[in-house]
């Protein structure tokens, strides 16, 4: 899997949760919760779209530790490569 095609995959699985956030306009260098008021249930939904589109688990204790989207596409990055 290419990191675009990972990059699409959460993508796809923030916009199931925050449907009006335009990803032309998010910052991938931001936290995500801060820019789309995301909630602890909201970044539970997001783990598990992430695992659907992707196939990628992400255990709640590593969750706590990803906080823009540039973290979590690299995270999956590594993931799919181990």
């Amino acid at each position: 899997m290419t990191r675009d095609e990972i990059r699409e995959g959460v993508l796809s699985a923030l916009s199931d949760i925050a449907p009006e956030a335009d990803p032309s306009t998010l910052r991938f260098d931001t936290d995500l919760r801060d820019q789309l008021d995301i909630d602890s249930m909201d970044s539970l939904n997001f783990a598990i779209g992430i695992h659907e589109q992707l196939q990628v688990d992400i255990p709640e204790t590593d969750w706590a530790r990803l906080y823009t989207l540039d973290e979590v596409i690299d995270y999956v990055v590594q993931k799919t490569a181990a």
